[in-house]
């Protein structure tokens, strides 16, 4: 668990909103906004200001219990004025008395962020901001690199009520319709998804379909599903891909 933010990840952090959580219980016991590694300095308050607070001691009993502070940025990227309004309405939701327990959540699918700017530990963050590239050497496979920009964002927009749509909308974003050679797609071992400039998921694909409703240029698709293995998800998960000028293609054949 990181203790610090690279300079890279504070940038692009800009002003954010986080959870102080304890692990005993998984209970979220403060809610803050600040930049750079303010979420950080809460431990090193606890450890060299002799002060007294409930906040304070909790992470003294915390350390005490041989365990570590759970950290979570709620949202990120924001103005400083755009911090202090959710951090009010944060702290005013969760202790107003008739919201002691909250049930029956609808919108259960991940918000309009989910990808960048949505909740994430603060090593998914530094993850996310100061991730390595994709470079050849990493490349072991045959894969087609697919940016899904625009059509993750449009299938977004159409939300239904299923706590697996995420996961489910990332593949349908992916898998088609792009114009591509089919034979040379039918060669790769794997699809990336490319968002935002980072690879979010990996497909393993197992076969490929024209789609029969674009009766304009030629467009294919594929059927796969989400590999899971470790190692391939060490080579390629979560690495940045270089963008090329001039590119204009959603596809990249690589290795």
């Amino acid at each position: 668990m990181i203790t610090q933010f690279s300079i890279k990840t504070k940038e692009e952090l800009k002003y954010y909103v986080y959870a102080l959580i304890d692990p005993r219980d998984n209970k979220i016991f403060y809610i803050g906004k600040g930049i750079s590694n303010r979420v950080f300095a809460h431990m090193n308050a606890a450890i060299t200001n002799p002060d007294e607070s409930e906040k304070l001691d909790t992470i003294r009993a915390i350390h005490e219990n041989n365990q570590k502070v759970k950290h979570i940025i709620i949202r990120h990227g924001l103005e400083e004025n755009e911090a202090y309004i959710l951090e009010s309405v944060l702290i005013d939701f969760l202790t107003y008395k008739d919201f002691v327990e909250v049930a029956k959540i609808t919108n259960m699918v991940s918000g309009h962020h989910a990808f960048n700017r949505g909740i994430k530990t603060v090593d998914e963050c530094e993850i996310l901001y100061n991730c390595k590239k994709l470079s050849e050497e990493d490349i072991k496979h045959k894969i087609l690199v697919i940016n899904i920009n625009k059509s993750y964002d449009n299938k977004r927009k159409k939300r239904t009520q299923n706590i697996k749509y995420l996961r489910s909308n990332i593949y349908e974003a992916t898998r088609g319709w792009w114009v591509l050679s089919k034979n040379r797609a039918e060669k790769v071992d794997y699809v990336l998804s490319e968002y935002r400039g980072v690879i979010r998921a990996v497909f393993k694909p197992e076969r490929w379909v024209q789609d029969i409703e674009n009766r304009g240029v030629k467009r294919w698709g594929f059927e796969g599903t989400e590999v899971l293995d470790k190692k391939i998800l060490k080579l390629y998960m979560n690495k940045e891909v270089e963008k090329q000028k001039g590119m204009s293609n959603p596809v990249r054949f690589m290795g």
